[in-house]
């Protein structure tokens, strides 16, 4: 039976305004090719390259949150490799001087998976293949754009654990603001390396799978991989160390080229640029400005009585964590009724719109105050739910029910009256509670759409009760 070990190398990009060498714009997703571009981010003879300090900051800032040793003095190198899309040809990286190195993560389940290191470099352009041509098209305005690479131990053993740790990645690298994260627009992408070895032997031969944008697409690669290298170790034949493509189509990984090591690139100190060092005051500085991480947010909302699967949803979301916390300084109810509502109501409003909550109107003493008025008993739960549409467009849940007449009926008499006709319209129902008394939730349905709502469901099922059993 041969074990998985698997590793990852992710690259994110980073939240600057621009490059990491130059004054282009860092944006490169959905605009039109080749406009934010200049000689350095080109590679044109005479061009020199100047560091962003604001994307050494943030790369050095996502190293802390992982827990790594930060170098005092790091350094650029030429990264040499020739792809249409590197205009110089070569990459500014970092080789032996990285950002940070030894870190950790921890997942939820106490796994602890180690990070080798974490450096910066500068992104690659894109190349656009139109259809049926028999050319290639290449953009450069995502070149030169400032990346970190992440790169983790062999520390993982299946595709969930790999998920599992993307999830972390991207709400830690969220929570400090070194990045979006987000796949779809390449902001997070990730190379796996998959080896399959027999308990208590040495690893086997380490096969890369690169260019993965989607955490299922991540997931897919390394099945694929897992079964593909079993079927060849099972038939006696050796696993070629190779770089590999997926086919997402084919859900399938195929062969791009062999493996090259550290010595095939030809890496040498960019002479173009400095060493960089980083002052212990702002080394202090980072530090102190650490924000909470999302496994402590979790861990700090279970303390206030939220399951841990409502925890863990919303703290790994860092505008939703941010709204329940103010949301929950303006509401003195049950926290975890606050985070059903958040979860459940208006996150299912959000994703029927296609929206973010960030991009709503909805304010977290809205949403605190459509609570209050279900717990004081002025509105009932479906009123409060056909209402929340025009809560979260940012209007006001106590003049919404004020114009529209919306209050609870718990009058005994005017629902007496509305109790009374509902039974004299369902003699049907009525003798089928006398068989069955849950069949009472059907007379109580019925009460509720009388009142358009505004029924007080306990009282009615009380009165129902009360009528039924005479």
């Amino acid at each position: 039976m041969f074990e998985p070990v698997i590793g990852l190398e992710v690259h994110l990009a980073l939240r600057t305004e621009t490059k990491l060498f130059c004054g282009c714009s860092a944006e490169g997703f959905g605009l039109e090719p080749n406009v934010n571009v200049c000689p350095v981010c080109l590679g044109l003879p005479g061009s020199l390259p100047v560091a962003n300090e604001r994307a050494i900051e943030l790369a050095t800032t996502f190293a802390l949150a992982l827990d790594c040793d930060i170098a005092p003095r790091t350094r650029f190198h030429r990264k040499h490799y020739f792809y249409p899309d590197a205009p110089k040809n070569y990459q500014i990286s970092q080789y032996d001087e990285p950002v940070g190195e030894h870190g950790k993560i921890v997942l939820g389940d106490g796994r602890v998976i180690g990070i080798a290191r974490c450096h910066l470099e500068e992104d690659a352009g894109r190349l656009v293949h139109p259809p049926y041509a028999q050319h290639s098209l290449v953009d450069f305005n995502r070149a030169g754009a400032p990346l970190i690479e992440m790169v983790t131990e062999p520390d993982l053993r299946s595709a969930d654990d790999a998920r599992d740790l993307l999830v972390e990645i991207r709400a830690i690298a969220r929570a400090v603001g070194a990045s979006d994260a987000s796949p779809e627009e390449g902001k997070l992408r990730a190379d796996v390396n998959v080896s399959l070895h027999r308990a208590g032997e040495p690893f086997g031969t380490k096969v890369e799978v690169k260019n993965l944008n989607s955490f299922r697409n991540v997931a897919a690669a390394i099945e694929y991989e897992i079964k593909r290298q079993t079927r060849i170790l099972e038939d006696g034949r050796e696993v070629l160390q190779e770089t590999r493509g997926f086919n997402e189509g084919g859900q399938r990984t195929y062969g791009l080229r062999t493996k090259e090591g550290s010595a095939d690139y030809r890496y040498l100190a960019d002479p173009d640029l400095p060493e960089v060092s980083l002052p212990p005051e702002v080394h202090e500085r980072l530090v102190t400005s650490m924000p909470e991480l999302p496994a402590a947010t979790a861990a700090r909302f279970v303390t206030l009585g939220l399951k841990e699967d409502a925890a863990r949803l919303i703290a790994y979301d860092v505008a939703v964590a941010r709204f329940f916390d103010e949301a929950r300084g303006a509401y003195d109810g049950d926290p975890q009724n606050l985070a059903n509502w958040l979860t459940g109501e208006v996150a299912g409003a959000l994703g029927a719109s296609g929206v973010e909550l960030q991009e709503t109107k909805l304010q977290p003493s809205g949403l605190a105050a459509l609570l209050k008025l279900i717990d004081d008993g002025s509105i009932s739960v479906p009123t409060a739910k056909e209402q929340l549409p025009e809560v979260i467009a940012g209007q006001d849940p106590a003049a919404l029910v004020a114009e529209g007449g919306l209050s609870q009926v718990a009058d005994e008499d005017e629902l007496g009256t509305l109790v009374d006709q509902v039974i004299a319209d369902n003699p049907d129902l009525v003798a089928r509670v006398a068989v069955n008394p849950k069949a009472v939730n059907a007379l109580l349905g019925a009460v509720m759409k009388a009142s358009k709502g505004r029924a007080k469901p306990d009282l009615v099922r009380a009165l129902l009760q009360g009528r039924l059993n005479q």
